[in-house]
């Protein structure tokens, strides 16, 4: 099944800068989080010698001279699951019995009512036992609007780019024009985020900024993306179909059987090159 960037791109970023979750549990709790000179991926299974899978979206592991002094368990919701309050205890026992170490959860939603359904006190049984996960929004990434800062931190630059970039105004330039302006002049070695903004940025207000920034993005770039590229060996024409659909732009019964019956590379190309841009499926073939 090809996959959800809506639900990975987080993920990915975490991956990229593992830091950036304690980041966002130091805007939405109180927990002190210890002191670590080292912060790297963990294990996402937890399933060990159980039957059933038991699988967090990500492990973030906090060490100080190579000992484990804290993890947390990163989890994005897009909507909420009940089953989640029984898994959710799983994920963070095993690993607090693996590490040796305090455990932290962090519930990342996409909307304000996931969110509040996502904080429910989850009551164990045993007397004062009570997990109240830690929840955070795109309303909880602080808006970068210094090109420094978002070139010091690219992967929360572009986090606050999707937060905020669809909101319009000054602040919402303000915010773009400082991920436009690191992603054009990167430090070495870092990552593009231009085709994850991209693709989640789809109000016409944030592509009229795109144009007038001038934000370079084509195939090149948005291949460069792990989740697109994937997407993209799924099947050109199925991919193009799910990224018009994902961006919300109407596509007519006559133009979805023009783009499943093409079978020329280079025109498939051309119009997945320009889907990250488009307002109107007319726009995909002129």
């Amino acid at each position: 099944m090809s996959p959800t960037l809506e639900h990975e791109y987080l993920i990915e970023l975490v991956r990229n800068r593992p830091t950036l979750a304690t980041s966002l549990l130091a805007r939405v709790t109180d927990i002190e989080i210890p002191y670590f000179d080292d912060a790297q991926l963990g294990n996402c299974d937890f399933t060990d010698t159980v039957p059933a899978e038991f699988r967090a979206d990500s492990v973030v592991l906090l060490t100080r001279e190579g000992k484990p002094v804290a993890a947390v368990v990163l989890e994005v919701q897009r909507a909420f699951d009940k089953r989640k309050q029984f898994t959710w205890p799983v994920y963070l026992a095993t690993l607090r019995s693996r590490q040796r170490c305090p455990v932290l959860l962090l519930v990342f939603c996409t909307d304000g009512n996931t969110a509040s359904a996502c904080r429910e006190p989850i009551h164990m049984g045993h007397p004062g036992w009570v997990l109240h996960p830690a929840v955070a929004t795109l309303r909880d990434v602080p808006k970068i609007t210094d090109v420094e800062q978002a070139r010091a931190e690219p992967e929360l630059a572009a986090l606050s780019a999707i937060a905020y970039g669809s909101l319009g105004g000054d602040e919402a330039w303000k915010v773009l024009r400082a991920w436009v302006e690191a992603e054009k002049n990167p430090l070495e070695g870092q990552a593009s985020y231009s085709a994850i903004v991209h693709y989640l940025l789809t109000s016409p207000e944030a592509v009229q900024m795109f144009k007038e920034l001038e934000v370079p993005i084509g195939i090149p770039e948005a291949m460069r993306n792990p989740i697109i590229r994937e997407a993209v060996e799924y099947g050109k024409a199925k991919t193009l179909l799910m990224l018009l659909d994902k961006r919300n732009i109407h596509v007519p019964i006559e133009a979805q059987e023009r783009i499943l019956a093409c079978t020329d590379e280079t025109t498939l190309d051309t119009w997945i090159d320009r889907i990250l841009t488009i307002t109107t499926v007319d726009e995909l073939f002129d």
